[in-house]
């Protein structure tokens, strides 16, 4: 019984306790590969793991850059909410898309488990960035949905590369659950162009969050914070899809103009 023990525990000493849900990742990835309509599936790697990621290239003759994309818990990168209409029409006004594969637990994960989730993305985006620089992209943005947008924020505070130039959150919760309130202190590191976007209808940890999220911008400096709440909007932007890539496209084309034209 001891020798079992010592071996149990040796285990756990190399495996972490909460990681992707690799399976649910590849069953995710083979049943959205074949029903693409706009953009190619291709693979990255982060270390010696293979995600996926959806490509679309601009339907336009400039290109404003690149659109990497980071999806919500549980969620995949075409998810019908939030994702496929950013993702899918972006390109038609000149950004090349990029949504990615986000680390994800099993379907009945708890919050915590999720949350321990969110250092594995760091290596994601920044092979999604890696990805767009080899394409020749030097102007990016990063969305992210809820809780996407959580792990985006915890990516950013541990310093932007400098082809990110904006950073769009829709949906960012901040669980009162957080002991150190991490996301509100990931804000306070962030000086990128910043763009709060939620709606009326929201879940509480993001309405009940507004005006923290709003002072810890304040304690970055940040004077490209923006924050708008969409009147009768939900969490998932239900019913909304032109309104949400309407204000997403309007802030980062303000903010981050794009400089490339297409040969």
């Amino acid at each position: 019984m001891r020798k079992f023990y010592l071996v149990a525990m040796a285990l756990l000493a190399v495996t972490p306790l909460w990681a992707s849900d690799l399976m649910r990742e590849a069953r995710m990835a083979n049943e959205i590969k074949d029903a693409l309509l706009v953009g190619d599936s291709i693979n990255l790697k982060d270390g010696d793991i293979d995600f996926l990621a959806i490509y679309a290239q601009e339907t336009t003759r400039t290109s404003q850059g690149g659109a990497i994309i980071l999806h919500g818990r549980g969620a995949h990168p075409d998810w019908i909410e939030v994702i496929n209409p950013l993702r899918s029409q972006l390109p038609d006004s000149g950004w090349k898309t990029l949504s990615i594969q986000m680390p994800i637990a099993a379907s009945d994960a708890s919050d915590s488990q999720y949350q321990a989730l969110i250092p594995e993305a760091a290596p994601r985006i920044a092979a999604a960035v890696e990805f767009l620089k080899q394409q020749g992209v030097t102007n990016m943005v990063l969305i992210g949905h809820s809780l996407g947008a959580v792990m985006g924020t915890a990516y950013l505070a541990q310093g932007a590369p400098k082809e990110l130039k904006a950073f769009v959150v829709v949906g960012l919760p901040v669980s009162n659950r957080d002991p150190n309130q991490g996301t509100l202190a990931d804000l306070a590191k962030l000086k990128i162009p910043l763009f709060d976007l939620y709606g009326s209808r929201d879940i509480d940890p993001v309405l009940n969050s507004v005006t923290a999220r709003l002072a810890a911008a304040k304690q970055a400096e940040n004077e490209d914070y923006r924050q708008v709440q969409v009147e009768g909007a939900d969490h998932f932007f239900s019913g909304l899809d032109d309104t949400l890539v309407a204000h997403v496209k309007s802030w980062i084309g303000r903010v981050a103009p794009g400089e490339q034209i297409r040969q």
